[in-house]
């Protein structure tokens, strides 16, 4: 009977595969493993899209490469700046020389001379100090690249940024200075700090700041807080100014006398007239040859 019992008796897998919910339940592994396999083939196989190639605008708005790394960015980024203080805090700067203005008055011109070898020399910039008297950051007043770092006897030591268009500022009577030749510095970086100078020994510790373009020594009174721009356009309204006050070549027109009002005569006018005037003479003078004759 037990082994009749063991022969009719289904065996475990069997048992398995009868229960309803196993055949769907392989169908739905089944497929969902096909589908995986067929996304993965088809994401794998897909062609890498093309990216549209965007127009670059640079800082100033207008369209094109952006230069990167070299000095024409420097002058896109001075473009949107404007001159500033060459110093950390401006409440605490003083200025202890003023910029030499020869159409200015009698006090701001006396105030910007330096005694310096028994002679009255002229300040082509403004001599900035800090109230305290201490010394203080020197910084950039505007982005660019060092153009020179010198040491003076005389001036201290002077460190000169370029801007472009002809445009440098130069700072002396320096100390401890942080830059070299080539570097490229932002607005408000620490370039040296302030000393003093056998050249103006009476205004302490401070550092001597000119604008200057293309050579010429600018006042930087006017320029603070002025984008580099203003540079363009001033020496653009002297150049034409220049242009409006140049003399006019004298042309084909004839001139006319102030005095009489007249037009002057043409040589050949004036030479015809002084023919006849010696004819007129000639025989004026010879009734008088022949009277004369007759009375001796």
């Amino acid at each position: 009977m037990r082994e009749e019992e063991k022969q009719t008796s289904p065996k475990p897998a069997r048992k398995f595969f009868r229960k309803r919910w196993v055949f769907p339940a392989m169908y739905i592994a089944v497929a969902a493993i096909i589908i995986s396999t067929a996304v993965w083939f088809q994401a794998t196989n897909q062609p890498e899209p093309e990216v549209a190639e965007e127009e670059n605008t640079n800082v100033d708005g207008s369209y094109g490469e952006n230069e990167t790394n070299d000095g024409d960015a420097v002058e896109v980024t001075a473009d949107n700046e404007t001159f500033a203080w060459p110093v950390v805090n401006q409440d605490e700067a003083v200025i202890e020389t003023q910029y030499y203005d020869a159409e200015g008055s009698d006090e701001e011109r006396e105030a910007a001379l330096v005694f310096y070898n028994n002679t009255y020399q002229q300040s082509k910039g403004v001599d900035i100090a800090s109230q305290s008297g201490e010394s203080f950051d020197v910084t950039a007043s505007m982005s660019g690249t060092i153009l020179s770092v010198t040491e003076d006897a005389l001036l201290g030591n002077i460190v000169e940024i370029e801007h472009g268009e002809g445009i440098i500022t130069h700072y002396s009577s320096l100390e401890e200075v942080q830059v070299a030749v080539g570097d490229q510095v932002e607005q408000g970086d620490v370039l040296a700090q302030a000393g003093q100078s056998l050249f103006n020994e009476e205004a302490g510790i401070h550092v001597h700041f000119e604008i200057r373009k293309d050579g010429d020594a600018l006042n930087p009174l006017d320029y603070f807080n002025q984008p580099l721009s203003s540079l363009y356009d001033a020496t653009e309204e002297d150049d034409s100014e220049g242009d409006s006050n140049a003399e006019e070549p004298a042309g084909d027109e004839e001139s006319v006398d102030s005095e009489t009002g007249e037009e002057p005569a043409d040589d050949e006018d004036e030479a015809e007239g002084v023919e006849d005037d010696q004819e007129d003479g000639q025989e004026e003078e010879s009734p008088d040859a022949s009277i004369g004759q007759s009375n001796t």
